[in-house]
């Protein structure tokens, strides 16, 4: 087992991270540890609207989805559609905010409360964004 898969199951390592390894090893590391990982390109995300849509594409969220900060943050706390012993959000090409220059907070803070969500769970879930 790898260092990384190894790190990634530790419940209380988990939170919302700059990527510092590369993207294969992150993903080789995900599928050594059976979870899932979602992977969101946000290279053309310029507005509110196109970020939920990346998302909700990423992690394949049910119809009843949205498009609004509470249904992305109801939809990460839920996941029933994608069981598995933890999950990886990884957010490529949105830089520091996401491509959200505006509300990029309110984006952190979703992503913040899912893992604590999930850390009460005792599921680890982590966002890493590159």
């Amino acid at each position: 087992m790898s260092t990384l898969c190894t790190r990634l199951k530790n419940t209380g390592e988990a939170g919302v991270y700059r990527l510092n390894c590369s993207m294969d090893e992150l993903r080789e590391a995900a599928e050594e540890s059976g979870f899932t990982i979602f992977d969101s390109d946000l290279a053309g995300v310029r507005s509110k609207g196109e970020f939920l849509a990346a998302l909700a594409q990423a992690i394949k969220a049910p119809e009843w989805f949205g498009h609004n900060f509470d249904a992305l943050a109801d939809a990460l706390g839920d996941l029933s559609w994608s069981r598995a012993p933890g999950y990886v959000l990884l957010l490529r090409d949105g830089g520091d905010t996401f491509g959200l220059p505006d509300e990029h907070a309110v984006a952190g803070q979703i992503f913040a409360d899912a893992v604590s969500f999930w850390k009460s769970q005792g599921k680890p879930f982590w966002v890493f964004f590159c």
